[in-house]
């Protein structure tokens, strides 16, 4: 399995309307786009100096399938609408750890590597 995570620094022009039209836009992808394995995103809620101002992380079966998702029209058009709209971008892809099932008694949900998983 493969992590995508990407933050997004957006320009001071953007408003928040435009922020909605992004989430629009990413909310439909998961339906057409038969790759995602899960997908979760939103705006950053602290708002610190250091913050990004939007996450996206998503999950793909292996890196084939995530340039796929990546190379998809859908997909396209969310990385045009965010050309415009973000100063800066950073983006990190990474191969997920085996998934250590809980030993019984262990009640700990961070324990668990499905924490995003799309039901």
């Amino acid at each position: 399995m493969i992590t995508h995570v990407v933050m997004m620094k957006f320009k001071p022009e953007v408003t928040a309307e435009a922020i909605d039209e992004l989430e629009a836009l990413l909310d439909r992808l998961p339906d057409r786009i038969d790759e995602i394995e899960s997908y979760d995103f939103g705006r950053d809620v602290i708002r610190s100096e250091r913050s990004y101002d939007f996450a996206l992380v998503s999950v793909f079966a292996n890196l084939d399938t995530l340039k796929h998702y990546q190379a998809h029209p859908e997909h396209q058009v969310v990385v045009k609408k965010l050309g415009g709209m973000c100063a800066h971008i950073a983006a990190v892809d990474y191969e997920n750890a085996p998934y250590r099932q809980a030993s019984q008694g262990d009640s700990d949900p961070w324990k668990s590597r499905n924490l995003f998983q799309r039901s």
